[in-house]
Order: C-alpha cells, then sequence, then structure tokens
C-alpha cells in the first residue's frame, strides 16, 4: 500500500468515527429529573418591596406619600449600607 492509500484510508475511517459518535449523541436519552424532588423556594415576604410596588403603582402621586416617602428612604438607606432606623408610625403621624 503506498501512502495516498493509507491517508485516504485514514480519513474514510475518522470520518466514519465521527459520523457514529454524532449518530450515538443524537439519540442517546437524558434522564428525566426525578418528579417532585426539587422543590421551588418561595421568597421570603419582603414589606419593603411591596411598599416599592405600591409606590411604583401610584405614579405621580407617590412623590407627596408619607409612606412612599418612608419607603424611598428605607430602600436608600439598606443600599447604601446604613442601618435602618426604625420610623415610628407616631412620629408621620405628626405631619
Amino acid at each position: 500500500m503506498d501512502s495516498k492509500m493509507l491517508a485516504r484510508l485514514g480519513a474514510v475511517i475518522f470520518v466514519a468515527v465521527a459520523i457514529t459518535a454524532a449518530v450515538v449523541e443524537m439519540t442517546r436519552k437524558d434522564d428525566a429529573p426525578a418528579g417532585p424532588s426539587a422543590r421551588i423556594i418561595e421568597p421570603a415576604r419582603d414589606p419593603l418591596r411591596e411598599g416599592q410596588r405600591r409606590c411604583q403603582q401610584l405614579g405621580q402621586q407617590a412623590a407627596s406619600d408619607a409612606e412612599c416617602l418612608r419607603v424611598w428612604a428605607e430602600t436608600r438607606d439598606r443600599s447604601l449600607g446604613r442601618p435602618i432606623a426604625p420610623v415610628s408610625p407616631s412620629s408621620s403621624d405628626r405631619r
């Protein structure tokens, strides 16, 4: 056998192996995950997040809403890493 013949035979074998591997990979079935073993984790209820959504729905009126001003101040403090000082309900009623 000459070198051209060996090169062609090697190329044919390589292509055959590549096609076989592709067919095997395409026909392989993945195991389905076992039903309800994966639990859906509900996020903890966050009153601040609920307040933010309420203020978002108020739109322009939120700028004059005392509760929205409190929510925004708490959001700002939380994002800046400042300690959150609880606001007593009586202090917001004095306005």
